[in-house]
């Protein structure tokens, strides 16, 4: 491409970032696609020959954007803010024009020289100590994210509580701790793995009501542990953290971490840049005490990622543990050690100019328009909040210094509050209007509204809490139907078991009637039998007639007699009535 063609195209592309925003309003905030959606409307193989950017362009509106979450829609309230503006993207497009690395100071003089003026400047707008600038001991760096700074600053702190020894011989397994909240963002854990020490060597700190890092209990623990040969390293406090920008009091946790030589770090990732606001910069008193410092200028500060604002006050921890100079990276400058070579404050061996868009930015905004943009969010969180608090459906979950609001949705007593709370997410966020995202808050969960992106007025937040409330409603009425159904289906439920009972009942009395009547009946047919048997022996026994003994011998003719076996007759006869009265004798069965 020839820098005419460049010319002619980057009109074209520019042309197109203009009418994305545009039309940004009008897009669902949170892209529809199914996963795999994306990947089979690209080729299965790379183009053999060169396209049009025209066809770029076209797929840019074809295959990517449909896929897209749109961070810059002013329906977007989730996560934290991720603003970009015009400015910072022309100063991104300006670094990747001038495509030069920063690495070295000689490897690019302004790169360098840029970066540290606009860090000082930085430290000065925030109300940083002193010790942050680059004229001291200290001095400031762009790193890629938070997450990189938080490695970086245990690796620090780890060269320092060490005395170099963990570069040469690495960490000593169960040696040392870090001390965190249960509100820290996830990457110090992360941080901790990487660094080798394990997730054995951090330690949970108890937090107050307000979910801040408790004092007392931080020099408890340190206590502890260091009464078992243990070496506290780094306490990570956290002004503003990602669940409910919750504050960690830098005020007392500097002197106790300082009391037990332990590097005190401030994770001010998405609040810190509300230090421009002299109003809001009591939030970090006790900044003072901290031996480090990051903020992202690419949450709420108006700048594209990755634009993350990282001090130390002693940098030579942070050199001791990361800079290596091999022989093809020497040069005079570097040498004479007149210069900050940034190679040595940060993971990476390369980096991008990523100064020039901050740089950008702040000339083109100056420093009150910052204020005005971050005043602005912090307005519109205040002004839901107190829509919320005056609302029977909701309540505020936690305190709101800034530009965030966590929400718990209110829900009849016979109604699962999280799972009904998770189902309104999602008809919010399904709805295409808005987006939000939720976290827990002792235990309940609760939706955040984080306000902050460029073009969100009073008429979206107004829109949001619209929708809040109709989708409150809607679920309350369901979830009321589906309850009273309920109680309908187990009332009849009840009743047929009652109808089946009470058959049951009857039948089991039928039954035990019909029994006793069989009982009873059989009873007068042995009765009967008993009787008609009785009768029938005595009549037998009066049948047999005994004849008298005769002496002599008797002429049958004479007497017209026949003679007879008396006494055979009647025993056979006796025995036919002793065998009836037996068996009318013996038990029914």
């Amino acid at each position: 491409m020839t820098p005419e063609e460049f010319r002619r195209h980057g009109h074209e592309v520019v042309d197109w970032i203009a009418d994305y925003w545009t039309r940004l309003p009008g897009l669902p905030v949170r892209s529809p696609v199914a996963p795999g959606d994306v990947r089979a409307l690209l080729p299965d193989a790379a183009p053999e020959r060169g396209e049009p950017l025209s066809a770029v362009l076209a797929d840019l509106d074809r295959v990517v954007v449909p896929g897209l979450t749109h961070w810059q829609h002013p329906g977007f309230f989730g996560y934290f803010p991720a603003n970009t503006s015009g400015p910072s993207v022309l100063g991104d497009l300006v670094s990747a024009g001038l495509g030069v690395q920063g690495m070295s100071w000689v490897t690019s003089p302004a790169a360098t020289e840029l970066e540290q003026h606009v860090l000082d400047w930085f430290a000065d707008l925030l109300g940083l100590p002193a010790s942050f600038r680059s004229s001291g001991a200290g001095g400031g760096v762009l790193q890629d994210s938070s997450s990189g700074a938080n490695l970086v600053a245990l690796l620090a702190a780890l060269h320092r509580a060490s005395g170099g020894t963990t570069v040469r011989h690495g960490v000593v397994p169960e040696e040392y701790t870090v001390y965190v909240s249960a509100e820290t963002h996830s990457s110090m854990e992360k941080a901790v793995r990487v660094a080798g020490l394990g997730s054995d060597a951090v330690r949970i700190v108890e937090v107050d009501y307000d979910l801040a890092m408790r004092p007392a209990a931080l020099a408890a623990r340190l206590e502890r542990d260091v009464a078992r040969g243990l070496k506290p390293v780094l306490v990570c406090a956290t002004v503003g953290t990602t669940s409910t920008t919750a504050v960690d009091p830098l005020a007392e946790l500097g002197p106790i971490c300082q009391r037990f030589g332990v590097w005190l770090h401030v994770d001010a990732a998405y609040a810190g840049v509300s230090g421009l606001v002299p109003e809001l910069r009591p939030l970090q008193d006790g900044v003072e005490w901290a031996d480090s410092y990051t903020t992202d200028a690419h949450k709420w500060l108006l700048t594209g990622f990755d634009a993350t604002l990282f001090w130390v006050a002693d940098r030579a921890a942070l050199t001791g543990a990361l800079a290596i100079l091999p022989e093809y990276l020497r040069n005079a400058a570097t040498d004479a050690g007149a210069v900050v070579d940034y190679r040595d404050w940060q993971i990476e061996l390369g980096r991008r100019f990523r100064a020039l868009k901050l740089w950008f930015v702040v000339r083109w905004y100056g420093a009150e328009g910052l204020r005005a943009h971050i005043r602005s969010g912090v307005a519109l969180a205040d002004e839901l909040a107190r829509w919320a608090e005056a609302d029977e459906r909701f309540d505020v979950a936690t305190a709101h210094p800034l530009s965030l609001v966590c929400l718990r949705p209110r829900w009849a007593d016979d109604v699962d509050a999280d799972v009904a709370t998770m189902t309104l997410l999602e008809r919010l966020n399904d709805g295409g209007e808005v987006f939000l995202t939720h976290t827990t808050v002792r235990g309940a969960v609760v939706l955040r509204v984080a306000v902050g992106a460029p073009t969100t007025t009073r008429t979206h937040v107004e829109r949001a809490w619209q929708l809040l409330a109709e989708n409150h409603d809607w679920l309350s009425r369901d979830f009321a139907e589906a309850a009273a159904e309920r109680a309908r289906v187990a009332a009849a439920e009840r009743a047929e078991a009652e109808r089946r009972a009470a058959e049951r009942a009857q039948a089991a009395e039928r039954a035990q009637a019909e029994r006793a009547e069989a009982e009873r009946a059989e009873a007068e047919r042995q009765a009967t039998d008993r009787d008609a048997a009785a009768a029938t022996a005595a009549a037998a026994a009066t049948e047999v007639e005994v004849e008298p003994e005769v002496t002599g011998p008797v002429d049958a003719e004479a007497t017209g007699t026949v003679e007879v076996d008396a006494p055979a007759a009647r025993d056979e006869t006796a025995d036919r009535a002793d065998d009836q009265i037996a068996q009318i004798a013996q038990p029914a069965e």
